[in-house]
């Protein structure tokens, strides 16, 4: 396979970008050995003794999986493809980019005991491939990005991934302009307890808004997404990498080792390749703890965050790296919860605050001691309040008495 200096599908209008900001081939006993980095950033060999995505559907809305890749034979269900139509008929995808992204999520590796080739991170888990765009060396790619009926092909894609059983959906994709379908649609994936991870865009170096930051992307910019940054290998936030306030957390993003299509393997870097690695620990939470909603799940990654910045939180890296240990201890205490209130006076959350109310709020515990304390305070400051009044009352009658005096 011959290298190639970049992979990066520009988008026109409304298209949907593929983040791969440079991307090499590399031979398959280097793999392991490239990978092990990432395996000690994310504590994946700790981790791997809780959960490996055993039971898990991860939904890869991508370019595309090859199936039969010796690190992901067996795992991966083809789903539907929403490009049909643009390529001319007959032309196969090229699939290079999904694969990629399926085997950072997923890939069991190949050999005795799978120790040759990709490991994913939940090596365990199932994907399930949903062609939602085309690679920039496709020959259908303009039409792909500029006939109207492709627009919402990710708002599509999501919703056939919930309908489909999808755990997690992995979005390495990113478009400028967001849709309303496309908000529904991740309304609707979160209600029905999917996850939501997506890159937050390679523009980092090369465009800069009048604020200062970075643009927005989208899915990544929807609320309820997991937007994810990428770091150098110094964990700081890669030069490409987005950073605004929509960053939720990051994960390694430069010089990746991934598959792709026809066993070979490739060496990249972009927000792409942090995305899917934070998936991947997504999987991990949701086979451990499978009723876990998607806020608590998301709770989880971020408070478990690791190399966090100065004050807890920055628009480069959120609230830090990724790392799949902590994060499957942290949703461990945050199983026995739930996000949403229950018993006969929680609210409906249907019906406005207010209206149709089940009666007069109830006052299950009473701080005297803070009741006396704050009254006492509230008194004092009142009759303060009264005091300089009157001595201002006062004065003023002075005054116009004195004003009154020098007339006469």
């Amino acid at each position: 396979m011959l290298s190639r200096a970049a992979l990066v599908v520009a988008g026109l209008t409304c298209a949907v970008a593929v983040l791969v900001a440079g991307a090499s081939p590399a031979l398959a006993d280097d793999v392991r050995g490239v990978q092990q980095p990432v395996i000690d950033t994310l504590d994946l060999s700790r981790a791997w003794r809780t959960s490996k995505g055993a039971g898990v559907t991860v939904a890869v809305l991508d370019s595309g999986v090859d199936p039969g890749h010796r690190d992901l034979a067996g795992s991966v269900t083809v789903g539907r493809d929403f490009t049909a139509g643009a390529n001319p008929p007959g032309v196969p995808p090229r699939r290079l980019h999904g694969t990629y992204m399926a085997s950072l999520i997923a890939g069991h590796g190949h050999g005795p005991g799978g120790g040759q080739g990709v490991i994913g991170v939940a090596p365990a888990a199932r994907v399930l491939s949903v062609r939602v765009i085309l690679e920039d060396e496709e020959p259908g790619f303009v039409r792909f990005n500029t006939a109207r009926r492709f627009e919402n092909v990710v708002a599509r894609g999501i919703r056939y991934a919930v309908d489909r059983g999808a755990h997690v959906i992995n979005m390495s994709i990113s478009k400028e302009l967001a849709t309303k379908e496309e908000r529904a649609a991740v309304r609707y994936a979160i209600s029905k307890g999917v996850v939501l991870v997506a890159a937050a865009g390679n523009e980092g170096a090369a465009k800069t808004g009048r604020a200062g930051f970075a643009p927005y992307s989208y899915p990544a910019a929807f609320p309820g997404v997991v937007s994810v940054g990428a770091t150098d290998r110094r964990l700081r936030r890669a030069t490409f990498s987005n950073w605004n306030a929509s960053v939720l957390l990051a994960a390694p993003g430069v010089d990746i080792m991934g598959a792709g299509p026809g066993d070979a393997y490739w060496v990249g870097q972009g927000t792409s390749q942090a995305t899917a690695l934070v998936s991947g620990v997504a999987a991990l939470i949701k086979a451990r703890y499978p009723d876990m909603s998607p806020p608590l799940v998301v709770q989880a990654l971020a408070a478990s965050a690791t190399d966090r910045p100065p004050g807890g939180y920055d628009t480069g890296t959120g609230f830090g790296v990724v790392n799949a240990a902590r994060a499957l201890a942290e949703a461990r205490r945050l199983a026995r919860h739930t996000e949403t209130a229950t018993g006969p006076r929680a609210h409906d959350p249907a019906a406005p605050i207010g209206a149709g109310s089940r009666g007069p709020i109830a006052v299950v515990a009473r701080d005297h001691t803070a009741v006396t304390v704050y009254g006492t305070i509230a008194a004092a400051a009142t009759a303060g309040a009264l005091t300089s009044l009157a001595s201002m009352y006062v004065l003023v009658r002075r005054v116009r008495r004195a004003q009154s005096s020098q007339e006469a």
